[in-house]
């Protein structure tokens, strides 16, 4: 079975406009800069997520094309900027031209690998809790396990399409033109479309996007700082875009992302980390019929990985649909499915083959990794790379796919807590992939994977086949690895399934024809 898609690097054929036969540039290679296959003109009109409408932020007009101010810009762009270009200049228009979605989902997902470890123990057999107020510290906050990371590029996204659903439509309101459809003698080094260049969607995403991750990231401030003022640059450096264009879309992305980090202040996460509820919930599985409650096998004991995470709020649907569609009861220890599901697991334990180790290592997703999360996330955004979205199709598509994993997150977790079941390391099993400190059933892996799989083949028909074979190898993965029983696997899927149906659902309604 194929693995992930891994993005075919290559030299974007605008090199060739540069006229450096001398020039000692290095090739960088970058994902292919292109002309979107629809502008989605009517993006103006799409339902947003967090904002009420697409008029709730406003931009001032810009200034006419015939305003002294405006030809200043254009003369600045032709004769000032343009030939002083360096090499250096020219590599970061060839990165941020493979599209602004595009890159700051990839600088997302690189941080969340980047913070993606688990505290350790300190001397006193304790394990300390990050500080967002002193990120840097050990342990380093966040620690970007899977359900962080799922939320982090959910409102990442959420920011970069409500900010672009309302750049359509001051866009679609103001008119104004490229610089170089103003004045052909303006030289480009990227494609330049017929969409309106005020405000500027990749700035709109950029100010976003950053306003966004420092939040998520506060450790990474200067890191940003020098991403959000090369992304802005380069779409002038790239004669794409005046000064005017970026300044407006900065500063509509920033306060669009604000409102969204409203939004997740209130979310729930803060008591996410709860320690102090888990002792009734053990009692409230035992209640239930589960005999034997999941313990940490590490030792020290660590405390369980966000136990509190299903009082954070969903997208696409509430708290009594997330009731109404968790799992079943699972299989007790003892029972004679759990006694099956205990022998495939031993009989790996024995026999593993080498395609088998192959998949349980390649899905693990564990510390110093993207995570599960991330893993679909660069799946979407090659997907829509592909098929050459605009950046608010592309936003949208990631917004749809990334709502839908932190709700898998979430309500995968509720069931984890609700059940409490133990893992199979409780009874002498040993895994090669890491040890997730959280209960058993359902898996995590299976229900991100499933959710994802089913709201990409919704929006990518043609590749739906693919999408479900990889969503089953990941759920497979965890017993391979021997993390999860069978049917924490297969159960995971199921509800994953219909967690995507919910994001599907949303996307139908959304104004955009898909």
């Amino acid at each position: 079975m194929k693995n992930f898609k891994i993005k075919t690097l290559l030299l974007i054929a605008f090199v060739t406009l540069l006229n450096t036969s001398c020039d000692k540039t290095l090739d960088l290679e970058v994902a292919e800069a292109y002309i979107p296959a629809d502008l989605d003109l009517n993006a103006s009109n799409w339902k947003t997520y967090v904002l009420t409408s697409n008029s709730e932020v406003a931009v001032a007009a810009p200034k006419p094309t015939s305003d002294p101010a405006y030809l200043k810009e254009l003369d600045s762009l032709k004769n000032k900027i343009y030939p002083a270009l360096t090499p250096a200049n020219k590599d970061a228009i060839a990165y941020w031209g493979a599209g602004a979605v595009y890159r700051w989902n990839e600088i997302a997902r690189e941080l969340a690998a980047k913070y993606n470890v688990p505290p350790a123990s300190n001397a006193e057999g304790k394990y300390p809790v990050p500080d967002a107020a002193n990120p840097l510290a050990d342990p380093m906050f966040p620690f970007a396990n899977p359900p962080y990371t799922a939320r982090a590029l959910a409102y990442l996204n959420v920011a970069q399409y409500d900010a672009l659903v309302t750049a359509w439509s001051y866009k679609s309101k103001f008119g104004r033109k490229s610089p170089s459809k103003i004045d052909a003698s303006v030289k480009t080094l990227l494609p330049v479309s017929d969409l309106a260049s005020y405000p500027s969607e990749d700035a709109v995403v950029a100010g976003a996007s950053y306003t966004i991750l420092i939040a998520m990231f506060p450790g990474e401030i200067p890191y940003l700082d020098t991403k959000l003022a090369e992304a802005k640059n380069a779409r002038v450096w790239a004669g794409v875009n005046v000064p005017s264009d970026i300044t407006a879309g900065d500063a509509l992305g920033k306060a669009v992302g604000a409102k969204v980090m409203a939004k997740a202040k209130v979310d729930g996460m803060s008591t996410a980390n709860n320690q102090a509820l888990t002792a009734g919930m053990i009692e409230a599985a035992k209640g239930r019929g589960i005999k034997d409650t999941w313990l940490s096998q590490e030792s020290p004991i660590r405390p369980p990985m966000l136990p509190n995470y299903a009082a954070v709020a969903t997208w696409n649907f509430d708290k009594a649909t997330m009731a109404q569609i968790r799992p079943t009861m699972p299989y007790v220890v003892g029972s004679a499915e759990w006694n099956k599901d205990f022998a495939e697991l031993e009989e790996i334990n024995k026999n593993q083959t080498r395609e088998q180790a192959r998949i349980a290592n390649y899905w693990a997703d564990g510390a110093g990794s993207y995570t599960p999360p991330g893993h679909w996330n660069r799946e979407a955004a090659n997907q829509g790379h592909d098929a050459k979205f605009s950046e608010v199709r592309m936003a949208r598509t990631m917004a749809l796919v990334s709502t839908a994993l932190m709700d898998a997150g979430i309500a995968c977790w509720e069931a984890k807590f609700y059940y409490y079941t133990p893992r199979p390391q409780q009874f002498g099993l040993k895994t090669s992939v890491g040890l997730p400190n959280f209960p058993s059933y359902t898996s995590g892996h299976s229900t991100f994977s499933a959710a994802a799989a089913t709201v990409l083949s919704s929006l990518f028909p043609a590749n739906a086949t693919e999408f479900d074979a990889q969503a089953k190898e990941a759920s497979n993965s965890r017993v391979y690895g021997l993390i999860h029983y069978r049917v924490d696997c297969e159960m995971g899927l199921v509800h994953g399934k219909k967690i995507g149906d919910y994001a599907i659902a949303r996307g139908k309604l959304d104004g955009s024809g898909l």
